[in-house]
């Protein structure tokens, strides 16, 4: 059955073909369970010689189960984690951060950007000290953020700085990470413990696999019990094989990073394209695989009507995600379709 391709999320996309061979590959024969085989190992060497350092390596099913028990594992139930109001925790994993932390407060930094400063993290964590405020104990931040804008190197270390200064933990959720590494033209390593980051979630599934997110630690001490807390979450999963040997055909090919740039080269096409359309507007700097985008009062009514699937929860603008399969020619039918929508 052929199926017109939807840009509405990067979740739409099939699984790449390296992740696929390394999948096939992996189901030859018997292996050892609950990640005690090859393959598993294989992957969190991957991840090592990837970020040129000994980090502790887990895999969850998605990002949700990723960052909230990469969260709980920074603080104690009275603790508190300071995020950004876009911030994915905040608004779209449903109370999990404070689930698996048994109540560890979320104290969101009311600001009109998704990305959060230095001064918001200072604000937060300093504006009480009495024991009746839920202790200030980590800091997350989504990179690329929620409305696809990056944090530069600069604007990560000085995160990192001020967290060190009050004793804060920096985590990444790095959903997109490979978007964000392929815009910026650094190392995963410049980007996370260089800078400063305790702990990153690295995504897959928006980067060519079918499900899986990594969890990196980069102070081991910060792991201590991790293991546990992904069983207790339901996150080990027995034929942990097919969660692991796909991060292997990604990382040891390259294909994390190529697809993250080809998401991003779709992005910018689309972007450029909008530039001649008069009455749309980009609502937000395409910084990596998103465009958002708003126009005339017919616009989105339009575009629905032509069949296009997009989200509409950010700014009440039209979201459009591009992924490692994105057809170029389709993303051009999408630009002239806006262009037409726009000026009916």
């Amino acid at each position: 059955m052929s199926v017109s391709q939807q840009f509405g999320s990067d979740n739409y996309a099939g699984i790449c073909p390296e992740a696929w061979d390394a999948m096939q590959q992996a189901n030859i024969g018997s292996l050892t369970a609950y990640g005690e085989d090859e393959w598993t190992t294989r992957a969190a060497n991957a991840f090592r010689t990837l970020f040129e350092t000994d980090c502790e390596v887990f895999f969850a099913f998605n990002g949700t189960a990723a960052n909230s028990l990469a969260l709980a594992a920074l603080c104690q139930s009275y603790n508190s984690v300071i995020c950004s109001s876009y911030a994915h925790v905040e608004t779209d994993e449903c109370g999990a951060p404070e689930f698996f932390s048994n109540g560890s407060k979320l104290l969101v930094a009311r600001t009109d950007s998704a990305k959060l400063t230095a001064q918001d993290v200072r604000s937060l964590a300093t504006c009480r000290a009495d024991i009746h405020y839920p202790k200030p104990r980590a800091v997350t931040i989504t990179q690329p953020t929620e409305t696809g804008e990056l944090y530069s190197l600069e604007e990560i270390r000085a995160l990192s700085a001020t967290c060190r200064e009050l004793g804060l933990r920096l985590h990444m959720d790095g959903s997109r990470f490979a978007n964000a590494c392929a815009t910026l033209g650094c190392s995963p390593a410049e980007m996370t413990w260089q800078a400063g980051v305790d702990v990153l979630c690295f995504g897959g599934t928006k980067n060519g696999m079918a499900v899986g997110e990594a969890i990196l630690f980069f102070d081991r001490a910060l792991a201590d019990g991790f293991d546990y807390r992904c069983k207790q979450a339901g996150q080990l999963a027995s034929k942990m094989r097919f969660l692991s040997a796909p991060w292997v055909g990604l990382l040891e090919s390259g294909a994390w990073l190529r697809n993250g740039a080809h998401a991003n080269a779709c992005a910018q096409r689309l972007a450029a394209a909008l530039q001649t359309v008069p009455g749309v507007e980009l609502m937000f700097p395409v910084q990596a695989n998103g465009v958002f985008l708003r126009g005339p009062e017919k616009l989105l009514p339009g575009l629905q009507d032509r069949g296009w699937r997009f989200y509409t929860f950010i700014g009440g603008g039209a979201r459009f995600m591009f992924a490692w399969d994105s057809d170029p020619a389709r993303v051009d039918e999408l630009a002239a379709d806006i262009a037409t929508c726009s000026a009916a």
